[in-house]
């Protein structure tokens, strides 16, 4: 059984919500299961919650009496996608009462349906709630980072505090029963499996379609049919390349990732961290903060085709784009790839993320300015893009 979550602060979540809410009327919150979305919309303060899982929740809110009768305030519509038309009741709420503010969770696959989508343009906010921030595992009494990184960011694994292999592969069982086969209607679950298990194994791999249908022993469309779903369901970070049309940079091949540490680490047979293990879990734990701040914005990564490589690109304005190096201790730093990238895209600031910096600082490696930051610094730096 999971550990239940308690009511644990997350203030830089409810401070997104309140903010969306601010806007418009109805918020979407979304994120894979089992990462706090019903715990996070009851600490919302004022929120009156309904749980659409229960047949006769459904029942009552899928018609227009039950705004009539709520007529105002904040109400949480947890597990939305389980009513026979959510966008209907969504979209009457939004229309005709201008007094109620509506914050609705459930399966991110809702919005791949064109009806759902077409129906609340400009009438929502989307927010995806992420694994657990380091600011979020703090508050979970998590103060450690490669504890963090191996437990993952899901809030009852990090609450319990140990690595059960059984609670993981729990966590697939039911993503592919109540997430897939319930709402997409898949048939090969070998198939799919497979692929969710290659993905957080070769987590921060290159993608390439055909390499992953001989290893699934399906299809290339098939394979890309896959991939879809998993990032459509959050299970997959795919990030794609950033280039401006030089003959030397990668253009259509992303890299795809895991979405959380603690499954990388399941996948792979981790129970305990070695050295060679922290790069690649600190890139994505990097990837993690840096969705979390910058949400529906985009992160990219720069790749030429001799395989000098920028983690991570963000692009600010037309001609700036900031370079983000991930290194788990900032003295490893390289700045072959930078120099290459900057000859491409002379403006922009490059940062190095360590977790072994603690203040901010410039500095120069190489004829290249940098600028060392810590995990800490990513909300004020990206929030801002």
């Amino acid at each position: 059984m999971y550990h239940v979550v308690t009511m644990i602060k997350r203030e830089y979540w409810t401070g997104l919500i309140q903010k969306a809410l601010k806007t418009r009327p109805i918020l979407w919150l979304r994120g894979v299961r089992r990462s706090g979305k019903t715990v996070l919309c009851r600490a919302v303060e004022g929120a009156k919650y309904f749980d659409c899982e229960i047949p006769e929740v459904r029942k009552l809110v899928s018609h227009e009496s039950f705004l009539k009768d709520e007529n105002s305030g904040l109400i949480v519509l947890d597990e939305v996608h389980k009513l026979d038309n959510p966008a209907q009741i969504l979209k009457i709420a939004a229309d005709h009462y201008p007094k109620i503010k509506i914050i609705a969770t459930g399966s991110s696959s809702l919005e791949t349906i064109k009806k759902f989508s077409d129906t609340l343009t400009g009438r929502k906010n989307t927010i995806t709630l992420t694994p657990a921030t380091f600011e979020d595992s703090q508050n979970f009494g998590v103060t450690d980072i490669k504890t963090r990184m191996l437990l993952g960011g899901l809030p009852p694994f990090l609450l319990q505090k140990d690595k059960a292999a059984g609670h993981y592969a729990e966590w697939v069982d039911s993503y592919w029963s109540r997430d897939i086969l319930e709402l997409f209607r898949l048939e090969k679950r070998e198939s799919f499996i497979k692929l969710v298990e290659l993905i957080l194994n070769m987590s921060g791999i290159m993608f390439d379609a055909t390499k992953f249908s001989d290893m699934c022993e399906v299809s290339r469309h098939t394979v890309k049919n896959y991939m879809a779903i998993l990032e459509t369901t959050g299970v997959a970070c795919v990030i794609r390349p950033f280039a401006g049309g030089g003959k030397s940079e990668i253009v259509s091949m992303p890299k795809v990732y895991g979405f959380d540490t603690g499954f990388v680490t399941y996948a792979k047979g981790w129970d305990t961290l070695r050295g060679d293990d922290f790069g690649l879990l600190w890139e994505q734990i990097v990837l993690n903060e840096l969705t979390a701040v910058m949400q529906e914005r985009g992160i990219n990564y720069w790749r030429d085709k001799a395989g000098h490589e920028v983690d991570f690109v963000v692009k600010r304005a037309r001609n700036c784009v900031d370079a983000i190096e991930c290194k788990w201790q900032y003295s490893k730093l390289n700045v072959t790839a930078l120099k290459i990238f900057r000859k491409l895209y002379p403006e922009g600031v490059n940062y190095v993320i360590s977790h072994d910096i603690s203040v901010p600082r410039p500095a120069e490696v190489s004829g290249v300015k940098v600028k060392f930051i810590g995990i800490n610094d990513i909300r004020d730096i990206f929030g801002k893009t």
